[in-house]
Order: structure tokens, then C-alpha cells, then sequence
């Protein structure tokens, strides 16, 4: 019997060759695939610059340090999102607020962020949920009015667009970030990258990925040969191999069919589900062509026999492993502890208890979707 997970990487043999080619070369890292992905990304996105990194987490730490927060800036993101973007800026130094998020889309609010600015607001970290773009215009002119950078968090966006723009073309921010772990629309196992068109921000960035140390003459204070390089900077190892790279750069001219693919599935799982008042979805806005990294169920349990952690279990008893995107970062014991608290973000927390995410990913037939559809209605 077929098992179903609620995300699953898309490898062809194509993908593999690219892969094996590699392997068979002088250089498995810092060698040219390497850049080849990044000039791939810019093409595609339609950004100036793209360094690629070890994984979205990475990208997002790399983020913040090129910002230069100090001690007691504030960085104003989503609860619905995961650790990693709260994390990277108490990587940097900086203080984390959540504003609350849409009820129709459960992206952040721009007026929620508006609510949540003080004098020591820094930067606002947008993340496109489920794949789809916040709404990236009026967070940009918030951003201009109070003097703000902008870094989306598009780990889950890629070919994702906002007004005809792809995600990651950094036309209403200061940089993006990608994810390309092995559930997201492309994969390269692990990795990420950072898009921008500041240049300034990019050569930052590219000391940043490679431990703080620089071969760009431009920048050296002495020039002792060939072999010399300098450490201006502390940073850190996020460089990706390069076989990661040539499984992006395969997997790059697939997007456009993996997310015409994962756009049919949410169609289809929308049809079956939109007649019935037990269930519901988040609503694509108009600016916004999603990718679909994510499709979360809302069910309303007031409505149905069974709560969240029955469901999961005799799902998994038919093989339809599904899951929960997000716990409300600011419900984790550490955050707790940083004193945050339960309420704080009443709408974020209403959708929190009403999703589950249905498995998503190219690789599902219709005939696999109506499995996991009638499956679902019968266990609700």
C-alpha cells in the first residue's frame, strides 16, 4: 500500500546524472557549480545578486549579521512560521516581536506590524506561508515610513510571484531568503540562499558564508602573494558543495512544472473540500500566484467526531502521514521563557488549532488525492 507524507522531494534521473557528474569532477565544493546556481537564481528571480548557503537557516542568520543589528533592535516577524526565522535574528543579537497574522491568508498583518513598531525597530521579516507572497507593497511602504529594512522570509516561495514579480526579486525588500530542504518545491537535500540588489549587502554576505575571510584584493589591507587571503569579519562555514548546487540547477528548470503541478492538487483538494462546513482553506489573494508549498486543512473540530491527535493517528493507520505548520513560534518553551505568553496572538493561535496539512507534491495522481480526500471525510 502506497504510504503518502505531507511533502516529498521530486528527483529525476536527470537530477542524478547532474549529481554523478560532479562527483566525478576535481571539485565537490567551492568550485563552479557554485556560482552557476547562483547566476541560475538571479535569472530566475530577476535579483542582482544570490548567495547560495548551507540551508534556510543559515540564509536567515547571514540575513540579519549583513544588517548589523545591535543589542536591543527589534526585528518584528510571524508566530506562524518556523523557529528559524525568530531564531536568526537572537542569532544577531537583535529582540523578536510577533505581530498577528491575516485569518484569511495567516500571513503577517501589516496592521499588526504597524502596532508592534517602536524607536527600536529595525527590520520586518515577512514570511510568504505555504508559499504564498505577503503583501509585499504595503509591508515596503511601512517599512520606508519608519526608515526599516525588509528581508523576506521566502523559504517557502520559491516560484511563488507577488503583482507579476517572482518572489526573491527583492523589488520590495532589502533581501529574500530561500530554502531548498528536501520538502520544498526545489531541492538540493539541504541549502539555501540570500537574494538582494544591494551590492554592499552581497559582498557582506559573501565574507559572511566563508568564515569572515576574503580573496578580493579590493579589501585587503597588505598583499603578501597568491596564496593570501584576509579575515575582516567573524563568520561562519554555510558554503553548499557543489553537487548540492547541481541538483538545484536541475531542479530550477523543473519549477515552473512543479508548481503548475502543486497548483492543481490545491484546486483539487479545494473542490472536494470547499462544500462542506466542517472544512476549510486559506484564500489566495489577488496579488498573489502561489507556489504551494503547504496546503493546510482548517477543520472545524466543534463540528466533527474526533480532535487533531485522533485524526492524525488513524490517518496513519491508512498511510496519510499529516502534519502542522506552524506551532506559534512563541508557544515554545524557550520563547516562553523570554517572556512571551500564550494569547498573544489570538488569530494566529485560532488557525494554529484548526490546520493540518494534506500531503502535497508533485508526485500525487488524482487518484491519490481522492484516497486522501475520502479518507479524510470519513475519519471527520
Amino acid at each position: 500500500m502506497k504510504t503518502y507524507a505531507y511533502g516529498k522531494q521530486s528527483i529525476s534521473f536527470g537530477d542524478i546524472w547532474e549529481v554523478v557528474k560532479v562527483l566525478r569532477s576535481p571539485l565537490l565544493t567551492q568550485g563552479p557549480k557554485v556560482k552557476e546556481f547562483e547566476d541560475a537564481l538571479c535569472a530566475y528571480t530577476g535579483a542582482k545578486y544570490c548567495v547560495v548557503v548551507a540551508n534556510g537557516a543559515a540564509a536567515l542568520h547571514l540575513a540579519m549579521l549583513s544588517l548589523e543589528l545591535y543589542p536591543g533592535d527589534q526585528a518584528i516577524t510571524t508566530p506562524i512560521t518556523f523557529a528559524a526565522t525568530a531564531n536568526s535574528v537572537l542569532y544577531a543579537g537583535g529582540v523578536v516581536k510577533f505581530a498577528d497574522v491575516q485569518t484569511d491568508t495567516a500571513n503577517i498583518d501589516p496592521i499588526e506590524i504597524v502596532k508592534n513598531i517602536t524607536d527600536k525597530t529595525k527590520v520586518l521579516v515577512p514570511v510568504h506561508f505555504a508559499g504564498q507572497s505577503c503583501d509585499m507593497q504595503k509591508i515596503r511602504e511601512i517599512a520606508d515610513k519608519h526608515n526599516l529594512f525588509v528581508v523576506e522570509d521566502a523559504a517557502q516561495a520559491i516560484g511563488s510571484e507577488y503583482n507579476g514579480h517572482k518572489v526573491g526579486s527583492c523589488k520590495y525588500s532589502d533581501l529574500a531568503i530561500f530554502s531548498f530542504h528536501a520538502v520544498k518545491t526545489v531541492t538540493t537535500g539541504e541549502g539555501g540562499s540570500i537574494t538582494t540588489n544591494n551590492k554592499n549587502l552581497y559582498e557582506k554576505l559573501l565574507m559572511l558564508r566563508t568564515h569572515g575571510i576574503t580573496r578580493n584584493v579590493n579589501y585587503f589591507t597588505r598583499d603578501e602573494g597568491p596564496w593570501y587571503c584576509e579575515q575582516h569579519v567573524l563568520g561562519f562555514n554555510y558554503r553548499l558543495t557543489d553537487f548540492a548546487c547541481a541538483l538545484g540547477i536541475s531542479q530550477l528548470k523543473r519549477l515552473e512544472g512543479f508548481t503548475k503541478r502543486r497548483r492543481e492538487i490545491v484546486e483539487f483538494y479545494k473542490n472536494a473540500f470547499s462544500d462542506d462546513e466542517r472544512f476549510g482553506y486559506l484564500t489566495e489573494m489577488p496579488y498573489s500566484k502561489a507556489c504551494f508549498h503547504l496546503f493546510p486543512l482548517l477543520i472545524n473540530f466543534k463540528k466533527i467526531k474526533s480532535d487533531k491527535k485522533e485524526i492524525f493517528e488513524k490517518l496513519k493507520q491508512k498511510n496519510i502521514h499529516v502534519q502542522v505548520h506552524h506551532i506559534p513560534v512563541y508557544w515554545h518553551p524557550y520563547y516562553q521563557k523570554l517572556g512571551f505568553n500564550h494569547g498573544d496572538c489570538p488569530v494566529a493561535e485560532n488557525y494554529y488549532r484548526s490546520a493540518v496539512s494534506l500531503p502535497l507534491y508533485p508526485g500525487l495522481m488524482d487518484a491519490d488525492l481522492r484516497y486522501i480526500v475520502d479518507t479524510v471525510k470519513q475519519f471527520c
